[in-house]
């Protein structure tokens, strides 16, 4: 999907499939799947019916099995034999009132000016992956969550509420909850590492902030998270007529960093190595504050990560390529923090034994 403007075209895909042009898209279909003329394609998803990774297991399997089991012909044609009694498609027409036609150019003007105002920057971090990261012996996600904390810090110079979504499939029906990944103790490692504190004690804290966002983490998934249960109250305050101020209050607070991973939930169905132009750019979505970012993240293999960020032009103070460069110099600073403190393994400890004997 790279083509000959890589950044650009990522960003005009990402785009695409997000809204299109707002009269092409089935919005209030389960999903919708987008072929463009080049044969690239992707996947619109309505949210309510399922969450990301169900949408992504799906279509793993489907661009797995298109690829490797089916397949094509040289000349780009699939292969098998067409199936001759299936129905042609035949073209709708509408007859519809005048009337109407005004009000879905009305409803149609709204929408576009809602989607032009999306801005969407998609990018690949190459510099290091999970085999990396995992090697300092450091949760992946807690890294790019706490990352995410110094990238908004320094684009924002504070701390926002943010959203990180954790999967309840541990029980029947279960959807998602909130991580709450702005804690107390991410906080105190951004500030230390700005303030430029010594190594040692940015590492202490960096673990400190790690091994909470992984409990937080572990409360989300197993029930002990707190916004389904406070949305439910407010639901039950609806239905009661009962009036809460508390309740009003914390639901009203805007979530001005939106985050969410992305999980490849198949490896075994691609080889990464031997074909790369599988690799999936994951998905993404838009800011739910008018003056936040969303982000999306997906960890590829061992050795890359792709980010899918998005805000809104009509906010002076986002914008998501800048912030998408913050991310990056982010993982980098955390990265340098962490590796200084490696210790050298026992095989490396003998190769410098046998050179100082040579």
């Amino acid at each position: 999907m790279k083509g000959d403007d890589p950044v650009g075209n990522l960003d005009r895909y990402a785009k695409s499939i997000l809204h299109g042009k707002c009269y092409d898209r089935w919005f209030d279909k389960s999903f919708s799947i987008v072929i463009y003329k080049n044969g690239k394609s992707g996947l619109n998803a309505e949210h309510s019916w399922a969450d990301a990774p169900t949408v992504a297991h799906l279509w793993e399997y489907t661009l797995a099995t298109d690829a490797f089991q089916l397949g094509y012909t040289e000349d780009g044609h699939c292969k098998g034999d067409v199936d001759r009694s299936l129905p042609l498609p035949q073209k709708l027409t509408w007859d519809i009132p005048s009337e109407v036609q005004a009000q879905v150019s009305v409803s149609l003007a709204v929408a576009q000016a809602l989607a032009d105002d999306v801005d969407c920057h998609v990018f690949p971090f190459r510099e290091f992956g999970k085999g990396q990261i995992k090697k300092l012996r450091v949760s992946p996600d807690a890294l790019i969550q706490i990352g995410l904390q110094l990238a908004y810090y320094r684009d924002r110079g504070g701390f926002c509420l943010t959203y990180e979504a954790s999967m309840t499939r541990l029980f029947r029906e279960g959807r998602t909850e909130t991580v709450r990944s702005c804690s107390n103790e991410s906080c105190a490692f951004v500030k230390a590492l700005e303030a430029g504190e010594a190594g040692e004690q940015c590492r202490h804290l960096f673990r400190q902030a790690s091994e909470r966002h992984q409990n937080l983490y572990r409360m989300a998934m197993t029930g002990a998270g707190i916004d389904r249960h406070l949305f439910c109250l407010y639901v039950v305050s609806k239905y009661l007529g009962v009036d809460s101020p508390f309740l009003k209050e914390v639901l009203s607070e805007p979530w001005r960093l939106s985050t969410s991973q992305t999980p490849v939930q198949q490896m075994e169905l691609f080889d990464l190595k031997n074909n790369p132009e599988f690799i999936s750019l994951g998905g993404g979505f838009g800011p739910v504050a008018d003056d936040g970012y969303g982000v999306s993240y997906i960890i590829v293999g061992e050795e890359m990560i792709n980010f899918h960020v998005s805000s809104k032009h009509s906010c002076s103070e986002t914008d998501s390529h800048r912030f998408g460069r913050q991310i990056t110099k982010a993982m980098l600073d955390i990265m340098t923090v962490l590796s200084a403190d490696a210790k050298p393994s026992s095989s490396s400890k003998s190769q410098t034994q046998s050179k100082k004997q040579l």
